[in-house]
């Protein structure tokens, strides 16, 4: 089975339809959004529309900290103002009908399948939105994670950057420097664990959305860069009047 392993797409309908258009030419039969579909971005009922048929078709969905903000008990809170995710909660609470605010608070966290353990943040406590953003927190999760004898691989999202851990001959984790396109040997001998990367806010200097490629038969996993017309996506974020700050992080990557 070949997963396309998307998440963080923040309301970028552009960038998510590059990735998805992408991922159909590597050959994904299965689609994973790892969470947060909404926030930031100026098109959050559309992609919610679209990740809703993704799951009628067979693909599976996540629930992440930004489908939280977005519920009414949460964006009443004047304590969000001072998050970035705070700044655009109200707006994208209002753009959502009520039925698909429902859909999503009632996402799952996690999901398994065959050896594959999916979560927006940390296995360990994935509803305490905790980042894998390094050796010890991604220690953290796999351990949480391999409490079941079956799962060998970890893919999570939330930190916005693309990162492979794999634990060694002993207990400690070694990181994997991914380079986009090459697939990556992650046999089940060994436990993995990877993030994703993001669809629609990356963040690391370079404005190409993420997603990754894991082909279930030979265990190999592939991360990708895709270019999509990030110009658009900061102009919608303009013309939906939402701060300045997420036009120009989609324009630069950072």
């Amino acid at each position: 089975m070949k997963f396309a392993l998307l998440s963080d797409v923040h309301s970028n309908l552009h960038a998510l339809e590059a990735c998805l258009a992408h991922a159909q030419t590597q050959g994904a039969e299965r689609v994973a959004v790892l969470g947060d579909l909404v926030g930031y971005g100026a098109f959050p009922s559309q992609v919610v529309a679209r990740c809703q048929a993704l799951q009628a078709q067979g693909g599976i969905v996540l629930r992440g900290n930004h489908e939280e903000l977005v519920q009414t008990h949460n964006v009443n809170d004047s304590a969000l103002g001072v998050s970035l995710g705070g700044q655009t909660a109200q707006w994208t609470h209002d753009q959502l009908s009520p039925a698909q605010r429902f859909w999503l608070e009632i996402l799952p966290l996690t999901a398994k399948t065959d050896s594959l353990l999916l979560v927006h943040a940390s296995a360990d406590a994935p509803e305490r939105w905790r980042y894998v953003e390094d050796e010890r927190t991604a220690s953290l999760s796999l351990d949480a994670a391999c409490l079941d004898p079956a799962v060998r691989h970890v893919f999570g999202g939330h930190v916005h950057h693309q990162s492979l851990y794999y634990r060694g001959t002993g207990r400690q984790l070694m990181r994997f420097e991914p380079s986009p396109g090459v697939a990556i040997p992650t046999p089940k001998h060994r436990h993995w664990i990877a993030t994703v990367g993001s669809v629609g806010q990356p963040r690391d200097g370079k404005p190409r959305a993420m997603y990754a490629m894991f082909d279930s038969g030979p265990a190999k996993l592939t991360f990708h860069r895709v270019p999509y017309d990030h110009m658009a996506a900061a102009r919608a974020v303009r013309e939906a009047g939402l701060p300045e700050f997420f036009a120009e992080r989609l324009e630069t990557g950072r």
